[in-house]
């Protein structure tokens, strides 16, 4: 195997922040995976994948291990529903693509998220009234202290809202290798409520949609709003959106009547981070090369040669301010390496 030193990670993350990594490797392999794993000369191991939901604060003292696992197959499938199995390396938005060109229906809503299959378990991703659990049959993880497979299931992995096991008990335990996904034929459930999708679609003048224009319409949304990682240094939504309880929500409302809200099953309320982030003024703000993007203000940006540091300095301040005018704290949907 080939390990490299002093290996700057700009490359390897969507922020485009230059980070340096003390030691890299590519991995390509399960067994080249184990037995890197079973290194004692590099005590010290992190794990980057797509680099897409991650924020660089410093360098990285430690192996950095690439995953680059790759394939799709299937696993299992009858008249009205398919098994799909994508190795961790694979790019997610390539994935959608494949399971289009197959009129296999699930993930439509999820295109063009940015990242690998690999991490998407881990945040749960999610758009447009559509998150990874609502097709995900499991997943297979390596546990890095052992080099043991393991296999978890949807209800093992206690997905919430961007959140999972693997961000919370699990974290820094495993590396997921593979992720099982089971996805309709025929009869597809189709999702266009969320956001602007049924605007998009009027606007394409398509009346019976199919998946394939659905993921058209969220493809079409997804560029107006957010910025090309490859052109614009960016991780996409930095933030989470707040869930509030009632309680909360009532004093709120009364003191804003115009916010954008959305009512969750358990009696609570959602209210998007990027209204809350402009009413503050920062949308389109630049504080030398880390900014917030001019056309979504839940998006942070690299203008080029910001640091790690500067970008969590502004998200910080954003964080102040929204909570010092509305009483509501967001948290970074980010993961943040400090």
């Amino acid at each position: 195997m080939n390990i490299l030193e002093n290996i700057s990670l700009k490359p390897y993350n969507t922020f485009g922040i230059d980070a340096k990594a003390r030691f890299f490797v590519d991995i390509t392999g399960l067994v080249q995976l184990q037995k890197v794993l079973e290194l004692k000369a590099y005590p010290k191991k992190f794990i980057i994948s797509g680099g897409s939901n991650m924020l660089l604060t410093k360098d990285i003292d430690a192996l950095v291990m690439h995953i680059k696992l790759e394939g799709i197959s299937i696993v299992d499938e009858n008249e009205d529903t398919v098994e799909i199995k994508a190795m961790a390396g694979e790019n997610w938005h390539k994935l959608v693509l494949w399971c289009l060109d197959r009129g296999y229906g699930g993930i439509e809503n999820l295109s063009l998220i940015p990242g690998n299959v690999g991490t998407a378990p881990i945040q749960n991703i999610g758009a447009y009234g559509v998150e990874l659990k609502d097709v995900f049959v499991s997943c297979t993880a390596m546990e890095m202290a052992t080099g043991e497979l393991v296999a978890f299931d949807k209800d093992e992995c206690h997905f919430g809202y961007r959140e999972s096991i693997f961000k919370n008990e699990a974290k820094g335990k495993y590396i997921i290798t593979s992720v099982n996904l089971r996805l309709t034929k025929r009869d597809h459930e189709l999702h266009t409520g969320y956001g602007a999708i049924e605007g998009e679609l009027k606007n394409m003048g398509i009346v019976y949609p199919t998946i394939r224009d659905i993921s058209d319409a969220v493809i079409a949304i997804r560029r107006s709003k957010l910025p090309d990682p490859k052109e614009l240094g960016n991780s996409g939504s930095f933030f989470k959106n707040p869930v509030i309880s009632k309680k909360a929500f009532d004093k709120f409302i009364k003191k804003n009547p115009k916010a954008p809200h959305y009512e969750t099953n358990d009696d609570q309320f959602k209210i998007p981070a990027g209204w809350l982030i402009e009413q503050c003024g920062f949308k389109g703000k630049r504080f030398g090369d880390a900014g917030v993007h001019d056309k979504q203000a839940l998006v942070l940006v690299n203008y080029g040669n910001a640091t790690g540091q500067e970008i969590l300095a502004l998200s910080e301040q954003i964080q102040e301010e929204v909570h010092k005018r509305f009483r509501i704290k967001i948290q970074p949907e980010v993961n943040i390496i400090k």
